[in-house]
């Protein structure tokens, strides 16, 4: 029954999918971010969807890259793309880093946001366009889809956080913070495995993306805002999607172009 309720809270904080509600308790709030990497599931089964329909239906490879694209918006209902334009709004600033941290909690949506959302959109939707779907390269970005939100669970668990409120706050006390760390850790490494085991010099290129992704991701939050904090943790893994996918996809046009 609490596995099933930490699954919940998981879902329920981290997606839009419509399942149970379940009242956060000392229990169940122990485990969420282990269960966090599951979201990156649906996201790859959705992304496997989305080829098989496209495949199906003879869709030009234009409305094809847009399901790619828009997939992950509709399973998470784009609370990361939240946390990802507050964040580009804050680093804009060139501000200090207390002042960051005030941008971040403005509910207001400032031009900056909108000018680094739009360019996120337009190349996320020209890499898609630009991605081969075979097995291969979706089993490639499925696995990438779980290993940013293992990547992301365990930040949160491990590095110091930016203030002592808000929902990575919330999540980081609650949880049984050595073991959650132990758990994605492992998860991680894992998945890496699989990733080099399915995609070769594909994985290879993704993981070092995902692992650039994360030394700035670390380096940002120390550096610009003192800590980590919900917006940067969709920061992180919007910009990990991203590049991984850039890299999957770099790897698969130069094997094109030889």
């Amino acid at each position: 029954m609490i596995l099933l309720e930490t699954v919940a809270v998981a879902f329920a904080m981290f997606s839009a999918l419509p399942l149970p509600r379940v009242n956060w308790n000392q229990q169940n709030m122990r485990y969420p971010l282990c269960a966090f990497p599951l979201v990156g599931v649906v996201c790859g089964l959705g992304w496997w969807g989305v080829a098989a329909l496209a495949g199906w239906l003879k869709l030009p490879v234009l409305l094809q890259a847009a399901g790619f694209c828009l997939l992950p918006v509709a399973v998470t209902g784009g609370i990361h793309l939240d946390g990802y334009a507050d964040t580009c709004d804050a680093l804009a600033s060139c501000a200090a880093p207390e002042k960051k941290r005030q941008i971040l909690q403005d509910p207001h949506c400032g031009a900056f946001a909108v000018i680094r959302l739009c360019s996120y959109f337009v190349a996320y939707l020209g890499l898609c366009a630009a991605f081969a779907p075979p097995p291969r390269a979706l089993g490639c970005m499925g696995l990438a889809f779980v290993l940013e939100r293992a990547l992301s669970g365990y930040a949160v668990a491990a590095f110091p956080l930016a203030k002592n409120t808000g929902l990575a706050h919330t999540f980081a006390t609650a949880a049984d913070q050595k073991n959650v760390r132990r758990v994605l850790a492992v998860l991680a490494a894992v998945l890496a495995v699989a990733l080099l085991a399915v995609g070769g010099l594909w994985g290879v290129a993704m993981l070092l993306a995902a692992a650039a992704a994360l030394w700035r991701y670390k380096t940002v939050a120390a550096k610009q805002f003192g800590g980590l904090s919900g917006d940067l943790a969709g920061w992180f893994l919007q910009r990990a999607e991203l590049w991984m996918l850039g890299a999957l996809v770099a790897c698969q046009l130069v094997e094109g172009v030889l």
